[in-house]
């Protein structure tokens, strides 16, 4: 009867709490959990790496952590804590390969589901007319993508980074320079089986339980626990050209991202980033590219500059590479580049999709890949894109040497608007995504990158520029209403309909479990 009254008169306030240092819990549930039939264990020590994310900003301690065999294990961990008093603070949160940035797949005193032990079922390639994968939610992008090539398959739309879990991925957005084609991954998914926040196992789809399929695709995980996904797939490219150009104006830069995007014959993936004040760009390219024109190239100045360089890339098999020769000079004679900027080269399928991976083990060797990454992801409309490069590259961001910032346009047409991800109103055709991917440096500690954070995303609000963050991280339910404008209702009445206690991904500090407002 208490737990009905919780689900009629249920609502919600923002999950806040400290965001230093470890809390640890002092919950009695221990004896409970361990009389629970599963097939995997629960780790009560020893459980420090849950406390810990990419980010690495954000450390609170579980009570526990459930290394799963099967998706059983999950139902009956979730049903416990859905069945026990409504006053405990006990809660879950499902960790996939940890690349949050600010706890969001961390539960103080809760449970941590370690979805990477889940393998009750092999990953299937199911090849034919309509191909796809069956894939657990905690298997990683990067294996997905060595399973299907083995078919001469592979998904349509990526991230930039594979060493992700598809849940993870799944329960954000996923955006790589595929997306302007085939819109993010959450547009690329057939169907999911999903553990909700009462402990039930959903099979959904566009044709079955559509609202809850719809709601768990960018949703953060509050309406359920993704376990497997049906991912659709296309034929695998055995190459790509691989291509970065140089502009000095973000008028033409822009322009030009956005023939491209609307264009039908175009490139296969196209992405932006800002390079402020690098030091022999050019030349550090040539480790990996050809310039186009070695003179020309050697002459090229960086230094002191503010440039915007575009990447693009074009899949083929080995039999198309004269035509696809023709289709790459005619598409680049139709920019506006600094034409002595001009980098190429050819590489597997495989080592393009997997570029970032070569990245993080240099990095890691430097002792860098566990700095603290205090990143700023946005969707920028159109309508305001250049008012934002002209306020923030040219006002803000000094320089860009403690990490990439990307800018690219996506097409909104791609998006299925029916999932939780959250676009800017009023709807535009066209939108950008602006990431701010910084890390500390001798010149640029923690503080002074959230100091430029937090300078940026005034500058938009005092603008008037309507973004929204991607990956988004707030404090007060009102930035939460705010974030989700006129679709906060429908997500609060998913919330009360799959997980009415409020037990699924505290990390997200949306909701709070033991605060509902009668």
């Amino acid at each position: 009867m208490i737990k009905q009254s919780c689900v009629l008169l249920v609502a919600f306030t923002v999950f806040c709490m400290d965001t230093v240092g470890i809390k640890l819990c002092c919950s009695s549930s221990s004896p409970s959990l361990q009389s629970l039939k599963i097939h995997g264990h629960f780790s009560f020590h020893g459980n420090e790496f849950a406390a810990k994310d990419f980010g690495n900003q954000v450390h609170f301690l579980p009570y526990a952590v459930l290394y799963p065999k099967r998706v059983s294990d999950i139902v009956e961990t979730v049903k416990h804590v859905w069945q026990i008093d409504p006053a405990s603070r006990l809660t879950v949160a499902a960790r996939g390969h940890a690349h949050s940035l600010r706890g969001q797949a961390q539960a103080p005193e809760g449970i941590v589901i370690n979805m990477e032990s889940l393998r009750q079922k092999e990953m299937q390639v199911h090849s034919g007319k309509l191909p796809y994968v069956d894939v657990s939610a905690g298997e990683l992008w990067i294996n997905v993508l060595h399973k299907c090539l083995k078919y001469g398959l592979a998904p349509k739309s990526w991230t930039d980074y594979l060493h992700l879990s598809v849940g993870g991925t799944l329960s954000n957005a996923g955006i790589s320079g595929q997306a302007f084609r085939h819109g993010p991954q959450i547009s690329n998914v057939l169907q999911l089986e999903v553990v909700t926040g009462k402990g039930d196992v959903v099979v959904c789809s566009e044709e079955k339980n559509a609202d809850l399929f719809h709601g768990v695709l960018g949703g953060l995980g509050q309406f359920g626990i993704i376990t497997r996904a049906h991912i659709p797939l296309q034929a695998a490219p055995q190459k790509v050209k691989w291509i970065r150009v140089l502009y000095s104006d973000f008028s033409n830069f822009a322009k030009d991202q956005e023939k491209l995007i609307e264009a039908e014959n175009t490139f296969d993936y196209i992405e932006g980033l800002v390079i402020i004040n690098k030091t022999d760009l050019v030349n550090n390219w040539r480790s990996s590219f050809e310039p186009d024109n070695l003179e020309q190239a050697s002459r090229f100045v960086s230094d002191g500059k503010r440039l915007f360089c575009l990447e693009l890339a074009k899949n083929f098999h080995l039999h198309e590479a004269v035509e696809m020769e023709k289709e790459v000079r005619y598409l680049l004679s139709k920019l506006r580049f600094i034409p002595s900027t001009l980098f190429l080269t050819e590489v597997p399928y495989l080592d393009f999709l997997d570029r970032v991976h070569v990245a993080e083990k240099r990095l890691r060797f430097k002792g860098m890949w566990d700095l603290p990454h205090p990143w700023l992801n946005l969707i920028v409309p159109r309508s305001s894109i250049h008012r934002f490069a002209k306020g923030v590259f040219d006002n803000i961001l000094t320089d860009t040497n403690n990490g990439p910032v990307l800018i690219y346009p996506v097409k909104r047409s791609k998006w299925d608007n029916r999932t939780s991800f959250v676009m800017p109103e009023p709807e535009e055709e066209i939108v950008y995504l602006v990431a701010l991917l910084t890390h500390p440096t001798e010149n640029y500690g923690l503080e002074d990158l959230i100091h430029v954070n937090k300078r940026v995303l005034s500058f938009c609000e005092v603008e008037k520029l309507r973004v929204k963050q991607y990956l988004p991280h707030y404090t007060t339910q009102d930035d939460w209403k705010a974030h989700f404008g006129s679709r906060w209702q429908a997500f609060v009445q998913r919330k009360s309909t799959y997980d009415p206690l409020s037990i699924l991904a505290p990390g997200q500090r949306i909701f709070q479990k033991d605060r509902p407002v009668v």
